[in-house]
């Protein structure tokens, strides 16, 4: 456990103030006594995976930060289900698959993150979301304090979101998968991320798209049309390949990513009379 912690260093933005206390939990069983600690004492815990779609504000977070970061185990079952644990990385899994000829989840090789993130928020592109290939998911539900089983239904899930118990935390998901050649997912996932990387700016910190898209239109497009490519505010920019991604650089602060925020949710409410409501989750306080 490490206390106050900056949790710059473990967000994808690389911005945001100290954690009351840091914790790196390596075992089922470490998390199961954190929740049931935690739980029992009303102490607010941030639960943490690659750190993306989260943007933790310069005063930091009252609390525990916790990353399940030993829990990366991945196997196949005799059914061709592909089961992950919450800390796997997108990398690990996305090749775990192609290497043993599963296909499915190639729309997730460039979502990065954990699998316990993935779950959450119901990650997921245009074409497919986490919905639609997960079976089912193992939580740790402090009403219960046991580890149970749920089918992917009951977890109602919406647009980056799902409907979790309260105070349950993800273990782990069975992906339902198919049987293909491993050359053909690999030329898939290949395609796929030649498409992402010449379309957002994978390759600098961001916490990827910050604004839900509207119905029927798209927020880079209506950012992108109120003229605020480009624009900084400190060391955050709206980024110059895909006006929906804010990106930062070395010495950048929350604040400047929220006066972002504020600024392209404006200028798009005075030329189109939409409000962009953020994909981003936004958490902490102020200093």
């Amino acid at each position: 456990m490490a206390a106050g912690e900056s949790l710059a260093n473990w967000t994808s933005l690389r911005v945001g103030g100290p954690a009351d206390a840091l914790v790196r939990l390596e075992t089922r069983d470490e998390l199961a006594q954190l929740v049931g600690f935690t739980h029992a004492r009303a102490i607010p815990v941030l639960w943490l995976g690659g750190g993306f779609n989260l943007l933790v504000r310069d005063g930091g977070w009252r609390g525990i930060a916790a990353r399940l970061a030993g829990l990366r185990a991945l196997e196949l079952s005799p059914g061709g289900r592909v089961r992950a644990e919450a800390g796997a990385s997108h990398t690990s899994v996305t090749r775990f698959c192609a290497e043993r000829g599963r296909a499915g989840l190639e729309f997730a090789v460039g979502i990065p993150g954990t699998v316990g993130g993935w779950i959450a928020m119901n990650a997921g592109t245009r074409e497919r979301e986490m919905k639609d290939v997960v079976a089912e998911i193992e939580l740790f539900d402090p009403a219960a304090d046991a580890f149970r089983t749920v089918e992917a239904r009951a977890l109602r899930f919406a647009y980056r979101h799902a409907e979790l118990p309260p105070g349950a935390v993800v273990a782990a998901a069975t992906f339902a998968t198919s049987s293909d050649a491993e050359a053909a997912i690999r030329e898939r996932q290949s395609r796929l991320l030649a498409q992402r990387r010449a379309s957002q700016p994978v390759d600098q910190p961001s916490c990827g798209s910050v604004f839900v898209n509207p119905p029927g239109d798209f927020a880079g497009r209506l950012i992108e049309a109120a003229g605020l490519k480009g624009t900084r505010e400190g060391g955050a920019a709206i980024s110059e390949l895909h006006a929906n991604f804010i990106v930062t650089t070395p010495g950048a602060r929350a604040a400047d990513v929220l006066r972002l925020i504020q600024r392209a949710r404006a200028a798009v409410r005075e030329r189109t009379g939409v409000w962009l409501d953020t994909e981003v989750r936004i958490v902490g306080e102020d200093p």
